[in-house]
């Protein structure tokens, strides 16, 4: 088998799934106030296009993937509902770099490390292609909403406040 290109595993695994996509590479600020913010802002993006990748806890304990736009909140109870619980919370940044295998800031909802259920906010079906982080910092992937829900097994809901 012929060795990857891929600079990370959010690559690899677009790549090996032969979906469409186009990376986007911008010069990461580590003053920037909001990682997704500075992507859409880098990019020339509408900040609705840009997704950003949490990691909550649902119910104190299962963790779950949420792709949200990056100038919208999370809205932990949404989600909760969503995964079938109660309450949920964010994860702790060093418990999100654990469960994924990326550093925050460029948490990538591809090629983590173990699959999580993951949901993905409805309004990115709105859009031919959206963008989220290629697992680092300072790198986008975009590519086309039923191909990030397919490659994710996510489910589509109104996530966003």
């Amino acid at each position: 088998m012929a060795k990857s290109r891929a600079a990370t595993p959010a690559i690899a695994a677009v790549e090996a799934a032969g979906v469409t996509f186009s990376l986007h590479a911008y010069e990461h600020d580590p003053a920037a106030p909001s990682f997704g913010l500075e992507a859409a802002q880098a990019l020339s993006l509408p900040a609705e296009r840009v997704f950003k990748t949490l990691i909550a806890l649902v119910d104190g304990a299962s963790p779950v993937v949420a792709i949200v736009p990056v100038a919208r909140q999370l809205d932990l109870k949404a989600l909760a509902g969503a995964a079938g619980g109660k309450r949920a919370e964010l994860a702790e940044p060093a418990s999100a770099s654990r469960l994924t295998g990326y550093v925050v800031g460029g948490i990538s909802p591809l090629g983590q490390r173990r699959q999580l259920p993951t949901f993905v906010d409805e309004s990115a079906l709105s859009y031919p292609t959206v963008y989220v982080s290629g697992g680092r910092r300072g790198l986008d992937i975009e590519l086309a909403p039923h191909d990030l829900l397919r490659l994710t097994r996510a489910r589509s809901a109104a996530l966003a406040r």
